[in-house]
């Protein structure tokens, strides 16, 4: 047996390909030999940007000796995470109820080869005993011997395993709660995680979070529609907000988000930046700015974008996965600085700028070096310099390109380069929502030339794939990857109407309830109907980094089935959304996208579709994108081409009629009267 990783595409994998471990894939084949010889299955999951996964690599992977005793006594499979989404989600839960500890990357798992489920595992080992944790070619011959010798404990261990696995699909119950109890019982237990000094929610390290504060923003605005005004909620959003945007969680000089922050006050990085994290923070800072102007979040939205464009987009239009957080071997050495280095490279006043901005005055916060993170406003650093707005903007403009421009010569960390299917989904929502508050048509073009990528190369035969590299698509698509597109689409569609879109999202549905959909019960599985059989079939309900299948698949129907007059999208909604109670009930908290998704039953969304030539309904719909308002879905249709009508229009229009615009303000499933006039449709909208 030999390493074969050097036939696969994943980045990750391939740098595990001249390790001296004989490392598997996950197939049919590598199964078999385990089971087979009788040997225990080493389960490695990681990702190509995962710092731990590197350092554990270095330490054990390479090492001839360690690599000897694992090759020895196990069956060494490796798994990128990002590619294999469903074996990471079972072997975590497995992880969890072994250790009843939180898990993470590198997973370590150890299978019995007749029935794949685990009998030990970690994340983490060293390569000698450290951190209160045992040497990792210790642990492999113990571990062996407990294989070998205490046969019928590891079995025992199996069972009751499986038997809690096959307890975690949640049954269907009757609520005990109104839904506005529910709403408000999340609202509460937020409010009780919020870190009311730095914002955010919980301690070190501390994540970004979107689904909460997307929950939190959406709480503020219906209570401010029932005239309560929960203020304290929309302070939440907009501290959290701020402080991530100053934070060096933030790159303040390339743009972009970090994957979370190592301490509490959002100062220093994990310096990994993920495509799924920057999608998302997209559409909730573009959303706080339709409350007012922000220079900060602002600046968080388009330099992100610039980014993105400059370095994760490949050619053909789709976005790479994640950028690594180490550069030459070292975390967080592309990204930081020396303040004499700063000082060399720009002029008197300008290093004044910097560093009373981002802390160059204080104590070095990163290994001796400085991350730059905003400890005040921009407005108070210049009034505090007694330099006028403009000026000090300038200087600090210049400031940052130079240094830039000095950073672009550092060799910049590692770009996985897949596509994945799932968080290009998320991105391109992100970009919709925020080429629809800025008036930005290039940046929708983006998002649509990311749409017409996917649709060409990870659309195949009525199924959606997971990745795309160099040419191949692979993986069958999971849950994530057909709702979290749906939703970009039907953003994408808002923010600018293409045919193309609008079929493409109705194939996407019509897949998304033909593979998933657990007709019995309600809700979505991650896998397809015909997915391999594997220890555990997961339904997803809670928001982790990324947001839950079930809710995103909830949230993008409703939406759908309003938009077209379907309801059978609506009812499929519905019963979701019944089966999910439950877990509702138990956290509802964790459940902040399927609550979103709860909310738009509560308060039916208000759907406004205008008709008439694309030029003159763009006036209208800028028209309407004034505030924060999440229950207002606007989509304007052209007359020109073979379109879309949803069904509750009128399909026979004259030409008189197609020469100017009409509005129809929807609610539910019934529609107002033809709208010939912006004003009358200012009127329309506020009365609904």
């Amino acid at each position: 047996m030999q390493n074969q990783l050097n036939h696969e595409s994943s980045p990750y994998l391939l740098q595990h390909a001249d390790n001296p471990v004989h490392w598997q894939s996950w197939n049919a084949s590598s199964l078999a030999l385990a089971k087979e010889q009788d040997k225990p299955i080493l389960l490695s999951i990681g990702y190509s940007t995962c710092h731990w996964c590197h350092v554990m690599a270095h330490e054990s992977f390479e090492d001839q000796a360690i690599a000897a005793v694992m090759n020895a006594n196990f069956v060494n499979i490796k798994v990128d995470r990002e590619e294999r989404p469903d074996l990471d989600k079972i072997y975590q839960i497995a992880l969890q109820l072994i250790t009843n500890q939180n898990g993470g990357w590198p997973l370590t798992m150890f299978l019995d080869p007749q029935t794949l489920l685990p009998f030990f595992g970690g994340t983490y080992f060293p390569d000698a005993p450290r951190y209160q944790l045992p040497g990792f070619s210790d642990l492999l011959l113990r571990l062996k011997d407990a294989y070998d010798t205490k046969r019928q404990e590891v079995q025992e261990q199996g069972v009751k395993i499986q038997a809690t696995l096959d307890q975690m699909i949640p049954p269907v119950l009757d609520p005990t709660l109104e839904d506005l109890d529910l709403l408000q019982d999340a609202r509460e237990q937020l409010g009780q995680r919020y870190d009311g000094q730095y914002g955010g929610f919980g301690s070190a390290p501390k994540f970004p979070t979107p689904a909460i504060i997307e929950r939190l923003m959406r709480h503020w605005s219906h209570s401010r529609r029932r005239g309560e005004n929960d203020k304290e909620a929309l302070d939440m959003v907009m501290t959290s907000l701020t402080q991530m945007a100053r934070g060096g969680i933030y790159d303040h000089l390339g743009g972009g988000f970090c994957r979370y922050s190592t301490d509490r006050k959002w100062m220093i990085p994990h310096f990994e930046k993920m495509l799924y994290d920057n999608g998302q923070l997209l559409s909730l800072y573009s959303a706080a700015l339709s409350f007012g102007p922000d220079a900060l979040f602002r600046e968080a939205v388009a330099q992100s974008i610039d980014w993105l464009v400059r370095e994760m987009l490949h050619e053909q239009g789709g976005f790479y996965a994640a950028q690594d957080a180490d550069s030459q071997g070292e975390e967080g050495k592309y990204y930081v600085w020396r303040r004499e280095q700063v000082k060399q490279t720009l002029t008197e006043q300008e290093y004044l700028v910097i560093e009373t901005l981002y802390g160059l005055d204080k104590p070095a916060n990163f290994e001796n070096k400085w991350n730059f993170h905003r400890h005040d406003s921009w407005r108070s650093v210049a009034a505090r310099l007694s330099l006028p707005q403009d000026e000090a903007d300038q200087i600090l403009a210049d400031a940052k390109q130079k240094l830039f421009k000095l950073r672009e010569e550092r060799v910049r960390p590692a770009t996985d380069t897949k596509i994945l299917t799932a968080w290009n989904g998320l991105l391109i929502r992100g970009l919709a929502d925020a080429a629809a508050q800025f008036d930005n048509h290039e940046w929708l073009t983006v998002a649509q030339r990311c749409v017409d990528f996917l649709r060409s190369a990870c659309w195949h035969d009525n199924t959606l794939y997971a990745t795309w590299q160099d040419g191949h698509r692979k993986h069958p698509g999971y849950l994530d990857d057909y709702a979290n597109l749906l939703e970009g689409l039907l953003s994408l569609l808002s923010a600018g109407w293409r045919e193309e879109d609008a079929r493409f999202a109705q194939q996407l549905a019509r897949a998304l309830l033909d593979k998933f959909y657990d007709k019995e019960a309600g809700g979505f599985y991650f896998t397809e109907h015909d997915h391999e059989q594997l220890i555990h079939r997961p339904k997803p309900t809670m928001d982790d980094a990324l947001p839950p299948g079930n809710g995103s698949a909830t949230r993008a129907l409703l939406r759908i089935g309003h938009l077209l007059g379907q309801v059978e999208y609506l009812d499929v909604a519905h019963k979701t959304l019944r089966w999910a109670r439950a877990v509702m009930e138990r956290v509802p908290a964790g459940h902040c996208t399927l609550l979103g998704a709860l909310e738009e039953t509560v308060h039916l969304p208000q759907l406004v579709i205008l008709r008439g030539p694309e030029a003159d309904m763009k006036a209208w719909q800028k028209s309407l994108i004034e505030g924060y308002t999440p229950w207002r879905h606007t989509f304007a249709i052209p007359y020109e081409g073979n379109v879309t009508i949803p069904q509750h229009l009128p399909k026979l229009v004259s030409a008189e009629q197609q020469a100017k615009v009409t509005a129809y303000v929807c609610s539910g499933l019934e529609c107002s009267l033809p709208i010939t006039s912006i004003e009358d449709l200012k009127v329309a909208v506020a009365t609904k």
